[in-house]
């Protein structure tokens, strides 16, 4: 029987551009459970979700990071993925002469591993009957990944990545920016779908919203490149009624200008 999945961070740290952004980030998300980070803009979110998957952008300089009890630093890209780790990005890429059917199919059969190959019929069977739970058109399955999508069908087919790949731990960077309130649904029961002791998820949003349709067991706020402060549902309520000033003047945190996307 496999172990639950641990994503365990131990005071990372990170730059970009030779900015240190994340300056000791400790969490650690277990299977069954959900945690949302949030946070105002420039606080080291994203910056923290490239780090873990791996981006050649950010300069991971300290603290460790397990998966499972692996270290996670010393893997790949790919390797971590085929461990089980998943990113859903804010703005997903487009990828011109590669359907989406190829590339979710080569995504699944790289995890699975040589000789577990799953075969073509099964794979685009169970494709189109998480497709339809999505309300994504079937016929998207041929189109070319990403390209010419809307930005709510952008993130759906991230979804639809995420079901096909069922990861151990998967990362959902403000997976509900720009999606009306019937796509924020449509996308939330399919993460809500996975929920279980096999999946652990930490969500990055704005907005309390989101966490309406997906409950977190965690809420946590990332402010100067850190996590300040940590609680349950309610933060997340009492920081869409308040905002952020109030936490900052508790803790004594003064405004910083990023030059920087993170």
């Amino acid at each position: 029987m496999a172990s639950l999945p641990e994503l365990k961070i131990d005071g990372l740290r990170a730059s970009v551009e030779g900015k240190e952004i994340l300056k000791g980030v400790n969490l650690t998300v277990r299977g069954g459970e959900v945690h949302a980070i949030m946070g105002p803009n420039g606080t080291g979110k994203s910056t923290l979700a490239s780090s873990l998957m791996g981006h050649p952008k950010y300069e991971v300089t300290g603290g460790a990071v397990t998966l499972d009890g692996e270290d996670l630093l010393e893997m790949s890209v790919d390797e971590r993925a085929r461990n089980g780790l998943f990113l859903a990005m804010q703005y997903p890429s487009e990828i011109a002469g590669v359907s989406n059917a190829n590339f979710m199919r080569m995504a699944l059969n790289a995890k699975l591993g040589e000789g577990n190959e799953v075969p073509v019929l099964k794979f685009h069977r169970e494709l189109q009957k998480k497709m339809k739970s999505l309300s994504i058109d079937t016929a998207f399955a041929e189109r070319y990944l990403n390209e010419g999508f809307s930005g709510g069908e952008k993130k759906r087919n991230e979804i639809l990545q995420m079901s096909v790949l069922e990861p151990r731990i998967a990362i959902l960077d403000e997976i509900d920016s720009g999606l009306d309130i019937d796509a924020l649904r449509i996308v939330a029961d399919g993460v809500n779908a996975l929920r279980g002791p096999s999946f652990g998820l930490l969500i990055i949003t704005h907005y309390q919203r989101l966490l309406q349709y997906i409950v977190p067991d965690h809420v946590h706020v990332m402010m100067q490149g850190r996590i300040v402060r940590s609680g349950t549902r309610e933060l997340a309520e009492e920081l869409e009624a308040r905002g952020y000033d109030w936490l900052k003047d508790e803790l004594g945190i003064e405004d910083e200008t990023e030059s920087v996307s993170v």
